[in-house]
């Protein structure tokens, strides 16, 4: 069989038209993956309410990031594609969940190269319904559609991988060194908190409180609250970082449901307050800067923070296409190139 690699992103518009932003929006918020409730509330909601107000708003979002090249969650993914490529020796394909770089294309790509066999690498460190596991069921249901005679396997979440924590704890350490910062923040994409209790499988142990997370279970190989507070650990504990220097926050919620706390930008407020002059933020769930990290931390996080009082903001970039991390990732896939990909990053 023929091996071939599938790099999976979110996505982005088009352009920053918010005829082109709405079209996106449209694909991503009607995910079931993303808004988990009854397709006729989902449409209510979605079509109904957000699609009226949030292109445009969006799209002013977007056009403060936008790069001339265009998105850079899309010009950064392109990046990382090519360096993989140019460490591996197997068909490298690189595709966004929603957009116009589609997974049917991305698919289409390796078995125009004879490729049979395919590893999706979701570029996410830490797995969730609406990120990895909505990636999985599209690829599953386009292979069972249109090309049945591909055999998939997926890169498992990596956010405990030590070779992967040496890599971001490198990333941060560049950053941060020669800062004299009071506080690092590490902000992770929010989700509902209904979605931690969905991903459950053993539909008892999530209770989202002081303990769960830090008590051991099989509930977390799919506990996205679990991954995010011991990718922090294991990057404190690699960084040295004292208790009291560092903490955990989480940004993007939508809608009134309870989503992950603390909210990033009231932890930012509540820093200003309290009189921290100088704070970092990281934003280890994703591995490609974008909308979430460029406009949203490094922009409106910045406002609140001056606006509260502090004084000095200082983002760390997401991965992107680091030569370390483009050479992790090739190392992984020459592992599964030989062997299981369970057993290659296990």
């Amino acid at each position: 069989m023929k091996k071939g690699v599938l790099l999976v992103n979110l996505g982005s518009p088009d352009t920053t038209k918010p005829k082109d932003v709405k079209k996106y929006l449209d694909e991503f918020l009607m995910d079931p993956r993303v808004i988990d409730v009854p397709r006729w509330a989902r449409i209510l909601i979605v079509r109904g309410i957000i699609l009226n107000t949030r292109p445009k708003k969006s799209a002013e979002a977007y056009q403060k990031i936008w790069w001339e090249e265009g998105s850079p969650l899309i010009v950064l993914s392109e990046r990382l594609q090519k360096k993989v490529q140019d460490k591996v020796t197997l068909p490298v394909s690189l595709a966004m969940r929603y957009g116009s770089m589609t997974l049917k294309k991305g698919l289409q790509e390796l078995v125009d190269q004879n490729v049979d066999e395919v590893l999706v690498v979701p570029l996410y460190p830490q797995f969730a319904m609406a990120t990895t596991e909505t990636i999985n069921v599209k690829v599953e249901e386009l292979c069972n559609e249109f090309f049945p005679q591909l055999k998939t396997a997926s890169l498992p979440a990596f956010y405990n991988k030590p070779e992967y924590i040496e890599v971001l704890s490198n990333s941060i350490q560049e950053h941060i060194k020669g800062l004299d910062y009071e506080h690092l923040l590490f902000s992770y994409h929010g989700v509902p908190e209904r979605h931690i209790r969905k991903s459950d499988i053993t539909n008892s142990h999530c209770k989202i409180d002081g303990s769960c997370c830090v008590t051991s279970s099989k509930a977390h190989q799919y506990c996205y609250r679990h991954q995010c507070y011991e990718t922090t650990r294991l990057v404190a504990e690699k960084l040295g970082l004292t208790e009291n220097s560092y903490s955990v926050s989480f940004q993007s919620r939508l809608g009134f449901d309870p989503w992950l706390q603390p909210y990033t930008d009231r932890t930012i407020e509540r820093m200003g307050k309290a009189g921290i002059k100088k704070m970092a933020v990281v934003t280890p769930a994703f591995v490609s800067d974008c909308l979430e990290t460029l406009e949203e931390i490094a922009m409106e996080g910045e406002e609140i923070f001056h606006e509260t009082g502090g004084k000095e903001f200082t983002t760390v970039p997401c991965l992107n296409d680091r030569d370390d991390f483009a050479q992790l990732l090739a190392d992984w896939i020459d592992e599964w190139r030989i062997i299981d990909v369970d057993k290659a990053i296990a």
